[in-house]
């Protein structure tokens, strides 16, 4: 028996519960305009205060987020049964941290790096718009026109 509704039903997330999904995760998308180009990088992240911080090496196209470009984060998910997606997205700016308290707070929140290396700037990103929504997954169903069988 199909459950899910013929139109999913789409529900704008409050602040809060956007960031209750993006406690829930730790690998997002940035998205940034690097001349005339658009670029967009898998990273992890950590949620701190109201911020995400990141880190990144020194001379990576990352690293010039500190210039407090404008750009966006994308965080997405599903339930444990892939039947209810999310998605949040938060646009702001970077700054680097060198406060040695702040840092001291990220290594301890878990934050490392995946790849080897020297990865030593921090990146703290501040949002300026939050907004996420939810949805029950659409059963393909709905969505593929129904097949029809060969005759014999």
């Amino acid at each position: 028996m199909n459950t899910a509704a013929a139109e999913p039903e789409i529900k704008e997330l409050g602040v809060h519960d956007c960031w209750k999904y993006l406690r829930s995760t730790s690998i997002c998308r940035i998205a940034f305009s690097e001349g005339d180009a658009v670029e967009n990088y898998p990273v992890n992240f950590v949620p701190s205060n109201g911020t995400l911080l990141i880190r990144t090496g020194e001379g990576t196209k990352l690293a010039s987020l500190a210039d407090r470009k404008p750009l966006a984060v994308e965080v997405d998910g599903m339930n444990q049964y892939g039947t209810i997606a999310w998605s949040v997205i938060l646009k702001g700016y970077a700054v680097v941290v060198s406060d040695e308290e702040e840092t001291q707070d990220a290594m301890e929140a878990g934050l490392s790096p995946w790849q080897p290396g020297r990865k030593n700037v921090l990146l703290r990103i501040t949002p300026q718009e939050i907004s996420g929504r939810k949805f029950v997954i659409a059963a393909p169903t709905h969505w593929w026109p129904a097949r029809e069988t060969a005759a014999d």
